[in-house]
Formats: structure tokens, C-alpha cells, sequence
């Protein structure tokens, strides 16, 4: 039902821009722009309008293969409030200096940017983040701090800092554009809001991105967490396993058998599982050398680094990249 206290007063409609990345996430895409219409329907009011938009005024194909069309040109931006880039898979390929321009003009013009996901990076080469605090999905916070180390990037599920938002991604958004709604309307509407996407608890920007490791082992034994983090904490100055047991106070034999029993597999498999896909998710994201995704991944050697990757994933790691782009520029065609 429409909140009739809302309706009494009309409000000026706010005009949201979003624009969308080749492979860009679905759920960001959906947790961002549905509340918008949400609060819409239960006001009663006209609150939000938006416009969606694409690189060169293209065709977009999200990260499931669902294709979208631009509501508006990229010229035209004429009346625009926010600009919300949805990021995706190998955000760094779309960050031509002409996009980089564009979106640089809509700061100057006024229009407050934001960002989910992998977005936080083509507003980095932008560099409309300088100065700025920001935050990036958590696969991606490394690769943002090491390629510009001088920016303020924090773990926060969002931050909003003046005219720049950005949120990690995935249901981050729904907490933002609540928190937004909150700001901008009140709390009524915004639990009003969550109450229809079935989130009864708005998590704040300072909430983890990511659950709590116990929690993502189903509660396992202590000291397996103290092991696994410990392996997370090194990807890249690979620990041995007795280093690891001498830090935890377990013996190799002790550490075999819980790995065995939680999770069915050694130390040394699990932790080169962790290495590889930390490497798999730098070649789909990043520009990096391979070379230089090996060292970071712990391997001295590039060729035993491709034969490891080529065991776990059934492709070499320059024939996953090569399947990264042939998938970006499908999807640029389209």
C-alpha cells in the first residue's frame, strides 16, 4: 500500500544514470536499481527516474547472458543526478580515455558518480577517486591498492564520501540505495523498502563484506581456521606446512587429519587450490603479466604455474585470458 503521509507532499523526481560494463553482475545490477522502483510503488510518487547507458551506445551483455539496450545516448546527460557505473568481469578493458573523459565531464558538471563491483576500477583510472574514500568488491581490493597505491580503499560494504559513492557489489548495493532512500525520504520508506525484498536487516557500510571464516567452513575446528587464514594471508610468500603448524601449535600429522576430515583434501592441495584461484581471478580482472600473476600467486616458475592452472582448470592461463577477452568483445558486438 502507498504510504499516504508520503503523498501529500510531492518531491522532485531524482535522475539516475547507470551505466553498464560488458559482463557486468546481474545481482549488483538488480540489488541497486530495484529498491528505486520500490520506493516509487510504496510512496506513491514519482522519486526516482532512471536511464540506462553503454560504452559507445552499444548493446550490453551482462554476466548471464542477458542483453541490454541504452535507454540514452551517452551524450545525453541533460538533467542527471547520479551515475552509477556497474561493473563486471575485466572492467580495466572498457577504460578507454574517451569513457574516462566522459565520466571525468559529469564530476565537473556536478553529477554525483558511483560505483559497484569491479566499477571502483574505471573510476580509478579515471581518477576520479583521488582524494576520495572508496571501497571495491573484495576479490579486487588488492589489485586496486597495488595499481594505485595512493587512494583511501576500505573493506566497508559502502562508503559515501560527498559526491562519490561506491559499494562492493552483489546485495551491498540494496544496503546502499536503502541507506540512500533513508537520507533522502526517511526510515519509514526505506524499511518499508527492505521489508518487500524480504531483508529485515539493513546492514551498515561498516558490516564485513565477507562472512566470517568459521562461518564459511560450517564452524570447523579452530585450528583449521587459524590454518586457512594463515594460507590466505600468504598466497604470495607460500608457507610451508610445518611453518604452519609451528605458528598454530599442531603437528603435520594433527593438520593432515583435520584437513581430511573438514574438507577432504590435504593442506598442500587446498592451499595450492587457493593460490590458483586467486590467480584465476587476476587473469579474468586484471592487465597484469602472467608472469607477474605467477609471482603473485607464490610460483618462481611461470611454466610449473601453467602446468598447475592448466590441472585445476583445464586451460592454460593464457588461453583462460584469451577466453576472457573473446568473451568482453563478444559481448561488445552484441
Amino acid at each position: 500500500m502507498p504510504n499516504s503521509s508520503a503523498t501529500a507532499a510531492p518531491v522532485q523526481t531524482e535522475h539516475y544514470g547507470f551505466f553498464l560494463m560488458p559482463g557486468f553482475s546481474i545481482i549488483s545490477f538488480a540489488a541497486t536499481i530495484d529498491p528505486l522502483r520500490l520506493a516509487n510503488q510504496l510512496s506513491g510518487q514519482n522519486l526516482y527516474e532512471w536511464h540506462f547507458y553503454g560504452p559507445s551506445d552499444q548493446t550490453v551483455t551482462c554476466s548471464t547472458g542477458i542483453q541490454f539496450t541504452p535507454t540514452r545516448l551517452m551524450r545525453d546527460t541533460e538533467k542527471l543526478d547520479r551515475m552509477f557505473v556497474v561493473g563486471g568481469i575485466g572492467a580495466h578493458q572498457v577504460a578507454e580515455e574517451s569513457l574516462c573523459s566522459w565520466l571525468r565531464n559529469l564530476v565537473r558538471d556536478g553529477v554525483s558518480i558511483g560505483a559497484t563491483s569491479t566499477g571502483s576500477l574505471l573510476l580509478a583510472q579515471a581518477g576520479i577517486l583521488e582524494g576520495k574514500t572508496c571501497t571495491v568488491h573484495w576479490e579486487e581490493r588488492e589489485r586496486l591498492t597495488q595499481a594505485f597505491p595512493n587512494l583511501n580503499v576500505s573493506e566497508e560494504l559502502y562508503e559515501i564520501d560527498g559526491n562519490l559513492i561506491t559499494c562492493s557489489g552483489g546485495l551491498s548495493g540494496l544496503d546502499l540505495i536503502l541507506q540512500l532512500i533513508t537520507l533522502q525520504h526517511g526510515e519509514s520508506l526505506a524499511h518499508q523498502v527492505a521489508e518487500n525484498c524480504i531483508h529485515p536487516n539493513i546492514r551498515p557500510a561498516h558490516d564485513k563484506q565477507r562472512m566470517k571464516l568459521q562461518l564459511r567452513q560450517h564452524g570447523s575446528h579452530p585450528r583449521l581456521t587459524q590454518a586457512l587464514e594463515l594460507m590466505r594471508e600468504h598466497l604470495d610468500d607460500v608457507l610451508t606446512c610445518d611453518q604452519i603448524c609451528d605458528r598454530i601449535g599442531l603437528s603435520t600429522r594433527q593438520l593432515e587429519r583435520l584437513f581430511r576430515q573438514h574438507l577432504n583434501t590435504s593442506p598442500t592441495a587446498y592451499y595450492m587450490s587457493l593460490r590458483l584461484e586467486n590467480a584465476r581471478q587476476q587473469l579474468k580482472n586484471s592487465a597484469l603479466p602472467i608472469q607477474a600473476i605467477a609471482r603473485g600467486a607464490g610460483f618462481s616458475s611461470t611454466s610449473y604455474f601453467s602446468r598447475c592452472y592448466r590441472k585445476q582448470f583445464g586451460v592454460t592461463p593464457r588461453e583462460a585470458r584469451t577466453g576472457v577477452h573473446r568473451m568482453i568483445e563478444l559481448g561488445e558486438r552484441d
